[in-house]
């Protein structure tokens, strides 16, 4: 089953440099995600999910647009923020889109999704369980790119610590640094972890959080 495709961001960017003010860009990157959801639920539709999946994916896409507006409007400070926030909401929406086959959650303080911490070494649990005897993997986010990270602060994830080998019942523990960031910065990543089978790919998935710095 196909994914929708990333949406490439540069639209955006090339809109912010023409922001008048931060007010302003909310209201526009608002409307952006209200606009860009219609894609997805078109993606919805297409799949010809049976009603209880269907109903579940179409209802976590609202709940993204709710949150990543409220991040937007109340939580970003800079127009970069405002991108982050925004960005962020895109790839929950194409995460909601595409479903989740198997268990696989991200947690940033015990919480998923949206969380907070303050600046330094953010510890990143990632659990994940595949089906039928299936093992699970985390793999990079793209070719030659482990991990998505969008932030108004210079963060990384440590990638000499990413395990290379399989689980059957993923529990382990990423580190991003954010000993640069400042109150009121934003992060966002996304962790991307494949089930797999014999040695292969059966399924991937990726999960995103945003990080509000306190």
């Amino acid at each position: 089953m196909a994914m929708p495709a990333d949406y490439d961001g540069m639209r955006i960017d090339e809109a912010s440099e023409r922001a008048n003010s931060v007010d302003d860009y909310k209201v526009t990157c608002i409307q952006f995600i209200e606009d860009i959801s219609k894609d997805y639920l078109a993606w919805v539709d297409r799949y010809q999910l049976d009603p209880e999946e269907d109903k579940k994916r179409r209802e976590r896409i609202a709940a993204v647009i709710q949150k990543s507006n409220e991040w937007i409007a109340k939580v970003s400070q800079t127009i970069k923020g405002v991108d982050v926030a925004m960005n962020d909401g895109i790839q929950k929406m194409a995460e909601s889109t595409a479903g989740q086959p198997f268990q696989l959650g991200v947690f940033v303080n015990k919480q998923s999704g949206y969380t907070s911490s303050k600046p330094g070494i953010i510890d990143i649990n990632v659990r994940a369980a595949g089906r039928n005897g299936r093992k699970t993997k985390i793999i990079e986010h793209y070719k030659g790119q482990q991990f998505r990270v969008e932030s108004t602060a210079k963060v990384f994830i440590d990638e000499s610590r990413i395990p290379q080998e399989e689980f059957d019942l993923m529990d382990v523990h990423l580190y991003l640094d954010a000993t640069a960031a400042q109150q009121r910065d934003l992060i966002s990543f996304t962790i991307t972890v494949a089930e797999m089978e014999n040695g292969y790919e059966t399924e991937k998935r990726g999960v995103s959080t945003i990080i509000h710095i306190i």
